[in-house]
C-alpha cells in the first residue's frame, strides 16, 4: 500500500469495502490486491480510469464499489498469511471463538467434531443427556454456513424415514423421490443406538459414500457432510448395540463430561433466562467460513507431510491392537486411516504443514476407544478401555523425526 506524498493526481484512490477507508495507491497497482492497513482485509485494487489527456496523469477516483477478499483457501495458495501465522489457525480460531459465544467448555468435543470435519470423517459422542449436544450442532452448522438436521432415532424408525422415499405423485401419475433428513451437511443422529440393526444399516453407505440409493437411483449428499451420533452410556432398556460396521464408520468416538464448576455457572448465566434460543444464534453467531472453504481446507490437509518414520509409528499402534492381550478384537486399517487423516488436520489447525507424533498420540484414544473390544475376562475386571490403549502406545518408541 502506497504513502508516498505523490499528489493524488498519479494516484488511484477509493474505499476499502469492509471499513470504508478511504486508500490509495500508485497507478500501477491499479487491478491487483492491496492490504487494508486499517482492518488489515486483502481487497481487489480497482481498475484505473482512462489517462487524462491535458496532465497526463490517472484522474483520482472516488470508488464506492464492494471489494472482495480473495479465496484464502484456495488450492495451490500457500498457508501463510500476512499475520505469520496461518489461514487454517486462524480459521480455527474464529469458529471456536464463535462457538464459545453460546457452547461452554467441552474443549475436546469442539476439537474433535472440527478436525472430523475437516478430514471428511463422523463423529460418535457417549454422553448423558442435557450436556448440549443439539445446541453444539446447531451452532456449528450456523457458524460454517452449512445446513442442519436432526433425527430422533426410536425403536419404530424405518430405513426410508432417514433416506426418503419414492412417494406417488397424483397430478403427474409417476412416483417421485421425496428426499429424506439424511439430505443435510451437518445431522445430528440423536440416541442412534435406540433403533434396530437394519435402520443403522441405512446409514452405511450414507457415511462411507456420501450418497443413498433407493429403488436403484443414486443420489449424492451435498458437501461437506458430518454425521454426529450420540448414545446414552447409562440407560440399556430399549437399546440396541452398534455393529463392529456401523462403529468402524465414525472417525472417533468422544466422550462429552459434566461441566466444571466454574463453567456450569458460567451456563446458568447465560442459558438461565426466557430467551428464545434461535433467536439468540441468529443476534448472536456469525458465519465465519462457507461450505467452499471447508471443502478446499480438507484438500490442503492431504498436503500435510507425514514422514515415514511416522507412517510406522502409526502402523505398529494399530497393528498392536490385533494383538494385545486384553482385546479379543482389534483396531482395522481403517483406524490407521483415520489416525493418518486426523493428524494432518491437527497439524495444519497448529500452524504446520508436516506432523508430529504428538498429533498422533493427541488423537489416538479418540480413533481407537470403539475399534477395540476387550477379552471377557478384562470386562470382568472392570478395566477401562482408555488406560488400556493408553498402556499400549506407551509400549511403543516415539519416532525423532528429521
Amino acid at each position: 500500500m502506497s504513502t508516498s506524498n505523490e499528489p493524488d493526481g498519479a494516484l488511484v484512490k477509493f474505499r476499502c469495502g469492509k471499513c470504508d477507508k478511504v486508500l490509495k495507491v500508485k497507478m500501477e497497482s491499479s487491478g491487483g490486491k492491496a492490504k487494508c492497513p486499517s482492518c488489515g482485509e486483502i481487497i481487489q485494487v480497482p481498475d484505473a480510469p482512462s489517462m487524462d489527456a491535458a496532465s497526463g496523469r490517472v484522474q483520482v477516483v472516488e470508488s464506492a464499489s464492494v471489494v472482495s477478499p480473495p479465496d484464502p483457501m484456495k488450492k495451490g495458495v500457500s498457508l501463510k498469511n500476512e499475520k505469520g501465522g496461518t489461514l487454517a489457525q486462524g480459521l480455527y480460531r474464529r469458529i471456536t471463538t464463535e462457538i464459545e459465544k453460546v457452547f461452554i467448555g467441552q474443549d475436546e468435543l469442539v476439537q474433535g467434531a472440527l478436525v472430523a470435519l475437516f478430514s471428511n470423517g463422523h463423529v460418535l459422542i457417549e454422553s448423558v443427556p442435557g450436556l448440549g449436544k443439539t445446541l453444539f450442532v446447531r451452532t456449528l452448522g450456523k457458524v460454517l454456513g452449512c445446513d442442519f438436521g436432526r433425527i430422533q432415532f426410536t425403536a419404530d424408525l424405518m430405513p426410508s424415514d432417514i433416506t426418503g422415499a419414492p412417494v406417488f405423485n397424483m397430478k403427474s401419475q409417476e412416483f417421485e423421490f421425496r428426499p429424506g433428513p439424511v439430505f443435510t451437511q451437518l445431522l445430528l443422529a440423536d440416541e442412534i443406538n435406540r433403533s434396530p440393526a437394519k435402520t443403522h444399516a441405512a446409514l452405511l453407505e450414507i457415511m462411507q459414500e456420501r450418497r443413498v440409493t433407493v429403488d436403484g437411483n443414486t443420489y449424492s449428499l451435498e458437501l461437506p457432510f458430518l454425521v454426529v451420533a450420540t448414545q446414552n452410556p447409562i440407560e440399556s432398556e430399549g437399546t440396541y448395540n452398534l455393529p463392529e460396521a456401523q462403529l468402524d464408520r465414525f472417525m472417533f468416538k468422544l466422550s462429552a463430561t459434566y461441566p466444571s464448576e466454574e463453567q456450569e455457572a458460567e451456563i446458568l448465566t447465560r442459558h438461565g433466562g426466557q430467551e428464545d434460543l434461535t433467536r439468540q444464534l441468529a443476534e448472536n453467531i456469525n458465519q465465519v467460513t462457507s461450505p467452499e472453504e471447508i471443502l478446499s481446507l480438507t484438500d490442503e490437509s492431504g498436503t500435510v507431510r507425514v514422514d515415514k518414520l511416522l507412517v510406522d509409528y502409526i502402523n505398529k499402534i494399530v497393528r498392536l491392537t490385533r494383538t494385545w492381550p486384553q482385546f479379543y478384537l482389534g483396531a482395522s486399517p481403517r483406524a490407521g486411516i483415520s489416525l493418518m487423516q486426523g493428524a494432518r488436520t491437527l497439524a495444519l489447525f497448529r500452524g504446520r504443514d508436516y506432523a508430529v507424533p504428538d498429533d498422533v498420540i493427541e488423537i489416538a484414544l479418540p480413533v481407537l476407544r470403539h475399534r477395540v473390544q476387550l477379552t471377557a475376562e478384562a470386562e470382568v475386571e472392570g478395566q477401562s478401555v482408555d488406560q488400556l490403549l493408553s498402556d499400549l502406545i506407551r509400549t511403543i518408541e516415539v519416532p525423532r523425526l528429521k
